[in-house]
């Protein structure tokens, strides 16, 4: 198994290196490959912030990227539920994820964060 970083889906995603796409393209097709959501994280802030695409096709892009084969996601539930608040609440994609845990895993989060606060209590 591979762990894909960062850098191999943004290139992949964004096919801005035909060469390096081309490589990850090779990758996806013969190895299985897993996704960390560490790396879902990282992509979510790269795409927004230095890509300035929006919420919405970032979550789209991402989805779609998900359901090729081969692919694994670390925590795939979790992951889905945070795209989704993403898209539909202010909440960063950390927070989001943050409100997944607490939603799905009962897990407990302790914030300062007035309006993460008020998603967690939902």
């Amino acid at each position: 198994m591979v762990i894909l970083d960062t850098n191999t889906i943004l290139r992949y995603l964004l096919q801005d290196n035909s060469e390096m796409a081309d490589i990850v393209e090779k990758t996806l097709d013969e190895r299985p490959c897993l996704i960390t959501v560490e790396i879902v994280a990282e992509l979510v802030y790269v795409l927004t912030k230095v890509y300035k695409i929006d919420r919405k096709s970032v979550a789209n892009m991402l989805r779609n990227f998900f359901t090729l084969n081969n692919i694994s996601i670390i925590k795939k539930e979790i992951v889905s539920f945070a795209l989704t608040l993403f898209i539909e609440t202010n909440l960063s994609f950390v927070d989001s994820l943050l409100v997944s845990y607490s939603s799905i895993e009962n897990y407990e989060v302790l914030t300062f964060d007035k309006e993460l606060k008020r998603y967690l209590g939902k």
